[in-house]
């Protein structure tokens, strides 16, 4: 990159900081609520997506910990190269029943 292309960038920033437009990420030191801390502050998250309160869910937690303890930490390659694990094959099947479909797979 050329100085004059770097010293646009740092221009275009700078008047994007001055305009108050300028967005920086939010280091959360909480879990995800209704309330959390951020820099040492508590304050409402009225911009989260937990709308029903799972990101911190005792329950799911524990349910995760269990998990990973008899799975690990996640599959080494995409399904269809090593395999797919019952629990992906069990809720696939608990979805299909619940919308009424033949058969469900999932990708994340």
């Amino acid at each position: 990159m050329t100085a004059a292309f770097l010293s646009h960038i740092d221009s275009e920033l700078a008047g994007l900081k001055s305009a108050g437009l300028y967005k920086s990420e939010r280091v959360i030191t909480s879990t995800q609520s209704a309330e959390i801390e951020v820099g040492g502050d508590k304050v409402l998250n009225f911009c989260a997506n937990n709308y029903l309160g799972l990101a911190d869910s005792a329950d799911l937690r524990n349910a995760a910990k269990q998990a990973l303890d008899r799975y690990g930490y996640g599959m080494a390659s995409v399904r269809f190269i090593c395999g797919t694990q019952e629990e992906h094959k069990q809720l696939e099947s608990t979805i299909s029943s619940f919308l009424g479909m033949e058969d469900t797979i999932l990708y994340g």
